[in-house]
């Protein structure tokens, strides 16, 4: 149970006009219940699985399962042995933008991967042919690392991947490999104000300067993750942040600088849509009961000349670690 602070208050009312939906939030944020842990599926299921399993939603990837409230399936043997990938249904929910992508992805690029779980989705929903998963920040490489390596024997895959991980800011991969990728997805680093709803601390993230602080970061790494977005490619931006100003106007300000990019309608979230903006973008909050939170939205380079061709010396030069995602 954590106390709720003026800031707490003042974001909910900025949040929400209806009190009903304020007085929730903040209890959500207050006294945090459990949520229903979920998996993604590296391996296919065993024979003998091992969980009770929540019935689906409707939009919900076949790949993913919702586990019962007292499940804990990081502690079972499969985990260790790499058969699947523990995440909130919130980080779900955020990649599911993903599955509204039709045509194929051969290049993909994470540009703030760790710990993985957007690797590995994007990795199962697309299967492409390259995927790239980079983090600039040194201390979060290990946990990339150790995700990654254990869930890259998959025996469903019909095709390779090959998986590379660097550590690189995106100032240098815009200059190095523009408009060579299919798909750019930019998991934000934000004021991480979900943690509250998992019963974590995090003190400070609802106040004005880092909320400020981490939106201008936000810009930066989305302004240069579009420039290697190739032409009708994707870009696919998202956070487990609740302010306004690291999601709809961190969108509206993208479109404003990058007016070649158009936002990308989401048949299967539109009962999530957001409700401060008029923007195809999608909200869960933790009063909904199923994750801690996030936003999400996926944008479209519709430029039409022909795309760069991908730069592999600079890759074989700039990879950390190579992995082969296969069977």
């Amino acid at each position: 149970m954590q106390p709720a602070s003026n800031l707490l208050i003042k974001s909910s009312h900025r949040l929400f006009a209806d009190t009903t939906a304020q007085a929730q939030f903040v209890e959500a944020l207050t006294h945090p219940q459990p949520f229903h842990p979920s998996i993604l599926w590296c391996r296919a299921k065993p024979d003998d699985f091992p969980f009770t399993t929540e019935p689906p939603l409707p939009w919900q990837p076949e790949f993913v399962d919702r586990l019962a409230i007292a499940t804990k399936p990081g502690q079972h043997p499969l985990h260790q042995a790499g058969y699947y990938y523990c995440l909130d249904f919130s980080s779900v929910f955020a990649a599911s933008v993903l599955l509204a992508i039709a045509q194929p992805t051969p290049v993909i690029v994470d540009m703030c991967a760790s710990p993985g779980g957007k690797s590995l989705f994007a990795w199962r929903a697309l299967q492409p042919q390259r995927l790239i998963s980079n983090e600039v920040i040194g201390k979060r490489i290990g946990a990339l690392l150790s995700n990654l390596k254990r869930c890259q024997n998959a025996d469903w895959s019909e095709s390779p991947t090959q998986q590379i991980i660097s550590n690189i800011d995106s100032k240098i991969l815009a200059e190095e490999i523009p408009q060579s990728a299919d798909l750019v997805i930019v998991d934000a680093p934000c004021t991480g104000q979900s943690l509250l709803a998992k019963n974590e601390k995090n003190p400070g993230c609802f106040h004005p300067v880092t909320i400020k602080k981490n939106a201008n970061r936000q810009k930066r790494i989305l302004a240069n993750s579009a420039q290697l977005v190739a032409p009708r490619g994707y870009l696919a931006y998202m956070t487990c942040a609740y302010s306004p100003e690291e999601n709809e106007q961190v969108s509206e300000w993208f479109l404003k600088h990058f007016s070649h990019f158009a936002p990308i309608p989401i048949a299967h979230l539109s009962p999530y849509q957001s409700h401060l903006t008029d923007l195809p973008c999608y909200r869960m909050f933790p009063q909904d009961k199923l994750g801690a939170g996030a936003f999400t939205i996926l944008f479209q380079n519709t430029q039409t000349q022909e795309r760069n061709s991908f730069p592999d010396p600079f890759l074989q030069r700039a990879g950390l670690i190579k992995l082969a995602l296969h069977s």
